[in-house]
């Protein structure tokens, strides 16, 4: 029996038939136990995954959600709408709840830093913050729509010119995009001043890898154009850029999904910052994941899914201290 060089010759016993040894019928019976509840049954058995018997949805983003019955229960997932309006007041509430959340974080600064999300119906267009108003305040009502002129189509407030410049370059260039985050984070920009890609070296910085550019030149603030399309150069195909001397940007499917990364590479950047310093003092060199072992893992760690499911229990908590007064 397979089972037999697991178990000390002393426990067994000489004159006892392996077969009979309670240990080994329990063994059995646990086999069948397994064995008879088919795929409901998770199985950790080698090259087989747990969420082998989920539904798309949960093994997209490695949730398991089976009980002992046999109920599946599913995760939470980016809404469908009866209508494109309904849509439409989504994002614009997301998008509020987004800037809440990165004033909580502390990436507020004076009026640097700016979050947009593409309009469902005038897809062309994309609503943004206005340009006095602090993060920890905004509304639904307070956000300011604009056209790919800069024109401000609903609201009544100016918006950061900054902010134009780089999202309208975006938006044009991304048709897969629908929000994009950028903010004069601490961390972020911290890091930015190497003007250097992250190394991977964490399971979290996995979630940008080969998904990350760098824009690699400080122009000043960011005015023209022209500027906003370089920005977008550097961001290439990717959901992150670091904006040498300047700061961290993602972009994503969704505002939660982009909102998810900047709240995630900021702490990336951290977490490189502190293992930078401690490898030149110490003089150890942080161990590289594999090529390897990144992409299988950034499969579970970096889709549009898993980022914009990341980011609903910042959404649950905001409305929950806020009263979601951030939706009027």
């Amino acid at each position: 029996m397979a089972t037999a060089r697991f178990l000390p010759r002393t426990f067994l016993g000489a004159a006892r038939p392996l077969a009979s040894h309670p240990l080994c019928l329990q063994l059995t019976l646990n086999r069948a136990r397994a064995a008879s509840s088919g795929l409901h049954q998770a199985s950790v058995a080698a090259g087989v995954r747990v969420d082998h018997a989920e539904s798309s949805d949960n093994r997209t983003v490695a949730a398991m959600g089976r009980t002992k019955s046999g109920k599946a229960l599913k995760v939470r997932k980016y809404p469908t709408f009866v209508s494109l309006e309904d849509e439409r007041l989504y994002r614009k509430q997301h998008l509020a709840a987004a800037y809440r959340i990165f004033a909580s974080r502390g990436f507020d600064e004076g009026v640097a830093g700016h979050i947009s999300v593409r309009d469902p119906i005038l897809t062309d267009h994309f609503w943004l913050n206005p340009l006095s108003t602090h993060f920890s305040l905004i509304r639904v009502s307070d956000l300011i729509l604009v056209n790919e002129e800069g024109e401000v189509v609903e609201g009544d407030q100016p918006i950061n010119a900054a902010a134009f410049a780089i999202h309208s370059a975006i938006h044009k260039r991304r048709p897969d995009v629908h929000a994009a985050c950028h903010a004069h984070s601490v961390h972020g920009k911290a890091f930015s001043a190497f003007g250097r890609e992250l190394d991977m070296i964490t399971q979290d910085s996995v979630r940008f890898y080969k998904s990350h550019g760098v824009y690699k030149q400080f122009g000043g603030v960011v005015l023209a154009s022209e500027e906003g399309e370089r920005i977008a150069d550097a961001l290439g195909n990717g959901k992150a850029a670091i904006l040498q001397n300047h700061g961290i940007l993602t972009v994503g499917k969704s505002v939660d999904e982009a909102a998810f990364w900047f709240l995630s590479l900021d702490k990336t950047c951290q977490a490189q910052l502190l293992v930078d310093a401690a490898a030149a003092g110490s003089g150890h060199k942080p161990k590289i994941i594999p090529d390897a072992e990144a992409a299988e893992t950034y499969k579970q760690v970096g889709t549009p899914e898993k980022g914009w499911l990341a980011f609903q229990s910042y959404y649950d908590e905001i409305h929950a201290k806020s009263g979601g007064n951030f939706l009027n």
